[in-house]
């Protein structure tokens, strides 16, 4: 059994891929969400669908984590915790500047700690700032994030 922690897996991208995972029965999950904003309803709807056990910890991803880490032999962290409005994210830089890198930087200290070698990073394709290309790929140019999010991610 391969046990994934999900940061923000509460969120809408994050409990879409909580559900996808446990559709795999070799995989265990946990969730780490602080819910700010997402609703801990979520993780009752959650198991309704998926008729699998969730370990939930209501913990922000700026605070400690190592009891969690210490506790369950984690294989995999995907990392969704993240403020995401563009416009807020300019109104309110050193919030999502605090949040944003602070939340990345203590889940990769995790890792490198408890050792946990596989580590997926929820991006945004706002990191390509504006372009004329469409669809956008891996390969396509990053241009000048044109908002504090996309700066942070």
């Amino acid at each position: 059994m391969k046990t994934i922690l999900v940061t923000g897996g509460a969120g809408y991208i994050g409990s879409h891929t909580v559900v996808e995972l446990l559709k795999n029965p070799e995989y265990d999950v946990i969730i780490v969400d602080n819910f700010s904003n997402s609703n801990p309803e979520i993780v009752n709807r959650l198991y309704e669908v998926t008729q699998r056990p969730i370990k939930i910890y209501h913990r922000d991803c700026r605070d400690q984590m190592d009891d969690i880490l210490s506790e369950h032999k984690v294989d995999a962290i995907i990392h969704f915790a993240a403020y995401k409005s563009v416009g807020e994210s300019n109104q309110n830089p050193l919030i999502y500047y605090q949040n944003n890198i602070n939340t990345l930087l203590n889940i990769l200290i995790c890792c490198e700690e408890f050792k946990v070698k596989n580590f997926i990073f929820s991006s945004s394709c706002t990191v390509y700032g504006k372009t004329e290309e469409l669809p956008l790929t891996e390969n396509s140019k990053i241009n000048e994030p044109f908002s504090v999010y996309g700066y942070t991610k």
